[in-house]
C-alpha cells in the first residue's frame, strides 16, 4: 500500500473564467515548498436535552476552504501569484524579454482553480474559487527566498484522478537573497539587516445561505501594504523621516545575470518613531514597522514590475 509523501506531491493552477468553476484545461504545473490549502467542516455538538447524560449525534457546520502556499520568488511562476494579488498586468514587449507591470488598487481580482495531487493514494483535491488574500515575504542576507500566498477558496472537490489534464511546464529561475537590494528615494538604503513585506487585499467573504455550505465569493476591500525594516543604527535619516511624518519611496528589487528582474516599488512609505534601545555591548539596531498609503502623484500605493520571457500570464 502506497503512502502519501510530499516529495511526490504536485500542484496545478489555472485562472477561472467564471468564479468557482474550474476550467477544463490550461493548467500549469506550479513549484511550491509547502501548502496548508484545504477544506474543513467542523461538527456542532448537540444542545438537546431529555436523552440522558450521553450526547446526541453532532451535526455538520459550514465548510471553510482556505490556506497558505509557500512558493519560490522566481522569474516565471511568481508572475501567476502577482496576477492573483494585483489583477491583470500591463505587458509590453514584442519579443522576450517581456515586462509585466502590476498596479495596486484594482477593483476586481481574478479567481483561480488550484489542484493539489498525491498520486500514490490517489487523491487529487481541486480548490475552486481561490482568491488571493495576502502575499508576504522576507528579505535577509542568506537562505532560500520564498513568499507565502494566503488564499480564500470557495470549496474543495476530491477525486481519484486529476481533473487538470495535461499540464503546461514553465522554467524555474529563482531569485536569491543575494540578488536583492533596497533603495530609498532612488538611493541605496544602507545598514539594512532584514525586511518584511506584506500586501493584503483584506478579502470580505460573502457568506450567504447555500445548501452546500460554501461561500458565494470573496471581494477585496481596502488594501494594506505593511512591513518592517530592521537596520543597524548608523544615522538619523529614517528617524528624522518618522519624526517629521514624511513619506518616502522604497524600492525592493531582485536581478538575475540573465536579465530577469522583479521590482516592488512602494510609492509612499510612512515610518513610526521607533524605540532606540541599547541592549548591550553589541551593535545597536532599530526596527521600523512601516505602512504604505496611496501616493497622490502616482495615483496608487505600489507598482510591481516583473521582467521575464513569458509573454502571457494565463
Amino acid at each position: 500500500m502506497a503512502r502519501a509523501q510530499g516529495a511526490r506531491a504536485q500542484m496545478a493552477l489555472a485562472f477561472e473564467t467564471t468564479y468557482g468553476t474550474p476550467p477544463v484545461g490550461g493548467f500549469t504545473r506550479m513549484p511550491f515548498a509547502s501548502t496548508s490549502l484545504g477544506a474543513e467542516q467542523p461538527l456542532l455538538n448537540s444542545e438537546l436535552l431529555g436523552y440522558g447524560r450521553d450526547p446526541l449525534a453532532p451535526i455538520k457546520d459550514a465548510v471553510t476552504a482556505d490556506g497558505d502556499v509557500v512558493v519560490p520568488i522566481d522569474a516565471q511562476a511568481f508572475g501567476f501569484w502577482l496576477k492573483a494579488a494585483f489583477g491583470q498586468p500591463i505587458t509590453s514587449g514584442v519579443a522576450a524579454p517581456f515586462t509585466h507591470e502590476f498596479q495596486s488598487g484594482a477593483l476586481t481580482l481574478p479567481s483561480l482553480s488550484i489542484e493539489t495531487g498525491m498520486p500514490e493514494v490517489p487523491r487529487f483535491a481541486m480548490y475552486s474559487g481561490c482568491v488571493l488574500d495576502q502575499l508576504s515575504w522576507q528579505m535577509q542576507r542568506s537562505g532560500l527566498l520564498t513568499a507565502t500566498a494566503r488564499l480564500v477558496a470557495q470549496g474543495e472537490t476530491v477525486a481519484a484522478a486529476s481533473a487538470a489534464g495535461t499540464l503546461a511546464e514553465i522554467g524555474l529561475q529563482r531569485f536569491g537573497h543575494f540578488n536583492g537590494a533596497i533603495t530609498r528615494n532612488g538611493t541605496a538604503l544602507g545598514n539594512v539587516v532584514s525586511a518584511e513585506i506584506t500586501y493584503a487585499n483584506n478579502l470580505d467573504r460573502i457568506e450567504t445561505i447555500r445548501n452546500d455550505g460554501r461561500i458565494d465569493g470573496a471581494d477585496p476591500s481596502i488594501a494594506a501594504l505593511t512591513g518592517s525594516i530592521e537596520v543597524r543604527f548608523a544615522d538619523q535619516v529614517l528617524v528624522e523621516q518618522a519624526i517629521n511624518g514624511e513619506a518616502s519611496e522604497i524600492e525592493i528589487g531582485y536581478n538575475l545575470p540573465s536579465g530577469e528582474s522583479f521590482t516592488f516599488t512602494v510609492h509612499a512609505v510612512y515610518l513610526p518613531r521607533p524605540r532606540i534601545e541599547i541592549p548591550g555591548p553589541q551593535g545597536v539596531q532599530a526596527t521600523f514597522d512601516w505602512q504604505a498609503a496611496r501616493d497622490s502623484d502616482v495615483g496608487r500605493m505600489c507598482t510591481v514590475t516583473l521582467v521575464n520571457d513569458v509573454e502571457t500570464l494565463s
